[in-house]
Parts: structure tokens; C-alpha cells; sequence
């Protein structure tokens, strides 16, 4: 990790701007979790994060990193907690065929994990991304003061 990302990384993790974006966490009891079930939380929200805890208590490094990057360009988004259920964590590895979360989804289309969302918004993607979801990043409204 060169230094420009783990200066970044480190002062994503330190950023705090409670009340900049609202999330959704949620839970499921359901023994299983078929596709359509997982593709009906992927498509309720632009933009939805399959994680391990929720927003106010992320329970793992990169989960943190994910909704830290996401609090930056304030964007609101649907959470789903994988620790709460194994179907689920399971059927979103199945449903992305991706093995690790956190995942995270925009317009309904599988983006990646921390590492993708992380470069995604070093390199300004993630803004471009936002945008063809109609969602303006709070960092493009702060370059425009």
C-alpha cells in the first residue's frame, strides 16, 4: 500500500460526520434466502451495502471503511447486517459470486468490496458512478463552493 492510500485509508477510518447520510440497517430471520429474495434488497435503494454490523457500529475494518467512504459523499443507502443471519451472509457470496463482504450495490449493479469502492473514490469513479444513479456526492457540491 503506497503512502497516498494508507493516508487515506487511516483518515477515512478517523473521519466522523454523524448525521451527513442516513442508512437503513436491517436483519433477517429467514432459514434461507433464494435470488430473488437477495435481488429484491440489491434493487430496493440505490444504493445497498451488505455488511458485517450496520452503520452506527460497524463490526469489522473494512465494513467501517465502506460506510466512512459512503458518509463522505453523504450518501443514503440500505444496510443489511450479514452477521444476523448465515443465509443471508451466504446468499449475497452466492448472488454477487464474490466470496467477502462488505459488497456493495449501486442501481441494482454488484460494485465490489472495500478495496473497489476505496479506488473507486481515490480515482474519482465512485463520483461518476453516484451520478448515474442521480445521486450528487457531497463532495462534488463542496468543489463547487
Amino acid at each position: 500500500m503506497n503512502i497516498l492510500t494508507r493516508n487515506i485509508a487511516q483518515n477515512l477510518l478517523k473521519y466522523n460526520s454523524a448525521g451527513l447520510f442516513q442508512a437503513a440497517a436491517r436483519g433477517f430471520s429467514a432459514a434461507n434466502l433464494d435470488s430473488k429474495e437477495i435481488e429484491k434488497l440489491v434493487n430496493n435503494n440505490k444504493v445497498v451495502i451488505f455488511m458485517k454490523g450496520n452503520p452506527d457500529a460497524p463490526r469489522c475494518g473494512f465494513s467501517n471503511a465502506v460506510v466512512q467512504i459512503l458518509r463522505m459523499h453523504s450518501v443514503k443507502y440500505d444496510s443489511h447486517d450479514v452477521l444476523q443471519n448465515d443465509a443471508l451472509r451466504q446468499g449475497i457470496k452466492d448472488f454477487s459470486n464474490w466470496p467477502t463482504i462488505p459488497q456493495i450495490f449501486i442501481n441494482g449493479e454488484f460494485v465490489g468490496g472495500c478495496d473497489i469502492l476505496l479506488q473507486m473514490h481515490q480515482n474519482g469513479e465512485l463520483i461518476e458512478e453516484l451520478k448515474k444513479a442521480g445521486i450528487e456526492s457531497a463532495l462534488v457540491k463542496e468543489g463547487e463552493k
